[in-house]
């Protein structure tokens, strides 16, 4: 840096101690160990219910990736109550709950609430005291821990493409419009806008004409 006039002289700071500063992960080998323990010490502490909760089937926002679907945060207030479970009762038994989402669509709500309806009907319920069962509670004869923990594997780790959704294909898709949709979308709007100033001027050009002749 050029000093001139009556300045400050700049105090360059070319020797920081970066080599302190700088950041390796060589235990990313371990921690994915670490990590893979402790999943299994949480599926033994929490069995025999499952690990992860039960999540609705979402489709991506956006036009680019709308075709698609995801696992979404929580099921709907509409859809557990029209599945029949209350909504404070759904995460006592490993449903997801948001109560922010709002069903847009006929096609999403049966969906999921079909999903909810499968859930149910294969959820296996311990009672919290032996002797003291409650109605929601699975009968003796059905309390089995490892149907439990299966519902993880035919729920939680699926395919995210529920039976209800339809999968839109590119070959389904509309054919592109010739010389660019926003060059026909602009001419439309114009046409639509110069429609009255051109009927004058035609109407005025053929009045000239009849005085003519």
């Amino acid at each position: 840096m050029a000093i001139k006039h009556n300045q400050q002289i700049p105090h360059n700071h070319f020797r920081k101690d970066w080599q302190r500063r700088v950041r390796c992960h060589f235990d990313q080998p371990g921690k994915k160990v670490t990590r893979r323990i402790a999943r299994r010490a949480k599926a033994a502490a929490v069995a025999p219910r499952p690990v992860d909760k039960l999540r609705p089937i979402v489709r991506c926002p956006t036009i680019k990736y709308n075709r698609r679907t995801r696992l979404g945060r929580g099921f709907s207030i509409a859809e557990l109550k029209a599945a029949g479970i209350p909504k404070l009762y759904a995460p006592t038994i490993g449903i997801a709950v948001d109560h922010r989402r709002a069903n847009l669509s006929e096609e999403a709500l049966a969906a999921n609430v079909e999903r909810l309806k499968a859930y149910t009907a294969r959820l296996i319920v311990f009672p919290k005291k032996s002797n003291k069962a409650k109605k929601s509670d699975t009968p003796k004869d059905q309390q089995t821990a490892e149907t439990t923990q299966n519902i993880r594997a035919a729920f939680v780790n699926e395919e995210p493409i529920a039976a209800g959704f339809s999968e839109i294909k590119k070959s389904d898709l509309p054919t592109n419009v010739e010389g660019g949709a926003y060059k026909a979308l602009r001419k439309a709007r114009s046409d639509a806008r110069h429609v009255g100033i051109r009927e004058k001027r035609a109407k005025e050009k053929a009045d000239a004409d009849k005085e003519k002749k």
